[in-house]
């Protein structure tokens, strides 16, 4: 039942907005529809928490300690973007940039991503996971191309045709992994059941499946946005409105991570070797590398934290890569941590940019003298997001290098130099722009900062003492991914 109501709220959210979202009190049910996803998934959280795994409807939808804490990081960014956007989106109406149709159209797609996420975490059928997926990417596609600029539409296509590519290659691989269960699992959907592929991943083909892997980590790996496929996240953060940025870093590029994992657990048990995490590996440090230097040429702010999302993929899906429980168990805090805080950023950028009229980070100047709360929540994000202590993401990073230290010391140069530059990058850039001279202006609404304050203040939690039941969450996930 838990998982029906997880579901059923945000499709039901969407078809009701898609009538009635252009009027008024659109925001607060969109906001409301968020918070009843949140309580479902908390509820489905403590189910998993005391009674361990469950099956439902026919076996086609799964629920273990490793998804359902994805689940719970949906459920609660899509609350608190849903409150940000609230006097963000009618901003933007009184500033002329949308139209009735347009909100109602961005709250009814807002509504449906969520739902497509949590049917890709959710479901326990390979192929439904690849509807799910290519679902999220029509309604982002909407979502980018809301303002109908040039640049937007722009960015949408590009968006929808190199995702379009990575999903096709996403696809083959799901049809190499149905090809290589089918044998002992029989035709029909049961050889395409999560479950009964782990049952007897030791048995399936290892040179299918590892072609399969291929195929399925470009495919998914394109959502992720890792490197060389991964020019259309910048685009699509730039154009797009900010809380779609929110959810884009925060939560979509877990997603996809998330069917990569899955697909690793099956080509490990395939395959005896570390293949999969070798090419996970290559392809993490890629990204973290290249996104770095991509960092200093950047002028526009939303643009800056697209690259850094991709260097915090980068480095979480290494992670991944290098396996083992602590390599893992940084993993997942580092997936948790990079959600809160960039959409945290995100939050604040959002603002920001409404308050200079630009996204031109040479444009935005003296943030904490006119809006202290606004420049302080950049400024903390951005330390944040950069690893400084004692906030969660140092935790992380630290852990994900001490582990590079001791089993891939290779890699551990081009982590911290990736990690300095990027340092310098980013910082050097967002400094002036929170102290120096007052060039804002005030926002006619006021902006919903306590997102922004809350998101930070997990981060800073979890870098201080990650609660005791928390580790042995992410103990137990790191065990199932293995």
């Amino acid at each position: 039942m838990e998982i029906a109501w997880v579901l059923g709220a945000p499709l039901l959210g969407g078809l009701l907005l898609a009538f009635w979202g252009a009027r008024r009190w659109a925001a607060e049910l969109n906001a409301w529809v968020s918070c009843f996803t949140l309580l479902a998934a908390a509820a489905l959280t403590v189910r998993i928490i005391e009674h361990g795994p469950m099956l439902r409807f026919g076996q086609q939808f799964f629920v273990d300690s490793f998804n359902v804490f994805l689940v719970a990081l949906t459920a609660f960014v899509g609350f608190t973007t849903s409150l940000f956007s609230r006097p963000y989106m009618r901003i933007e109406q009184e500033h002329g940039k949308l139209t009735p149709n347009m909100l109602r159209l961005y709250h009814s797609m807002f509504q449906l991503f969520i739902f497509t996420m949590l049917l890709a975490l959710l479901t326990n059928n390979m192929g439904i996971l690849w509807v799910a997926m290519e679902a999220a990417t029509l309604t982002t596609v909407l979502l980018v191309s809301l303002y109908r600029t040039p640049s937007s539409l722009e960015a949408a296509w590009k968006y929808f045709i190199l995702c379009g590519v990575g999903i096709a290659q996403a696809l083959f691989g799901t049809i190499l992994l149905y090809f290589a269960a089918e044998k002992l699992l029989g035709a029909g959907g049961q050889a395409l059941l999560w479950t009964h592929l782990d049952a007897v991943r030791t048995q399936l083909e290892p040179t299918v499946l590892s072609l399969a892997f291929v195929f399925l980590l470009v495919g998914y790996g394109t959502k992720v946005g890792l490197v060389p496929l991964h020019s259309w996240l910048p685009d699509a953060h730039a154009e797009g409105p900010t809380p779609v940025s929110a959810v884009l870093s925060g939560l979509l590029l877990n997603v996809a991570l998330y069917a990569v994992i899955r697909c690793k657990i099956l080509v490990d048990g395939a395959l005896q070797s570390h293949l999969a995490g070798d090419l996970m590996m290559a392809f993490g440090l890629l990204s973290v590398v290249v996104a770095t230097f991509f960092l200093a040429r950047q002028k526009d702010i939303k643009r800056l934290f697209a690259y850094s999302s991709i260097e915090h993929m980068g480095l979480t899906t290494f992670a991944f890569g290098m396996g083992g429980p602590v390599g893992t168990f940084a993993a997942l805090l580092h997936m948790t941590v990079h959600s809160l805080t960039k959409s945290a950023i995100f939050f604040t950028v959002g603002h920001a940019a409404q308050k200079a009229g630009t996204q031109s980070m040479d444009r935005i100047r003296g943030l904490i003298r006119q809006s202290p709360a606004i420049g302080w929540g950049l400024m903390l994000g951005t330390l944040a997001i950069l690893g400084m202590p004692p906030f969660g993401v140092f935790t992380s990073e630290f852990l994900i290098l001490t582990t590079a230290m001791h089993h891939q010391p290779w890699a551990t140069p081009f982590l911290l130099l990736s990690l300095a530059v990027a340092f310098a990058g980013i910082f050097g850039k967002v400094q002036p722009m929170v102290f120096g001279e007052t060039t804002v202006q005030p926002l006619p609404h006021r902006p919903a900062l306590v997102p922004v304050f809350v998101h930070l203040a997990a981060v800073l939690t979890l870098g201080l003492l990650i609660p005791p039941y928390l580790v042995s969450w992410y103990h137990s996930a790191a065990a199932l991914i293995g």
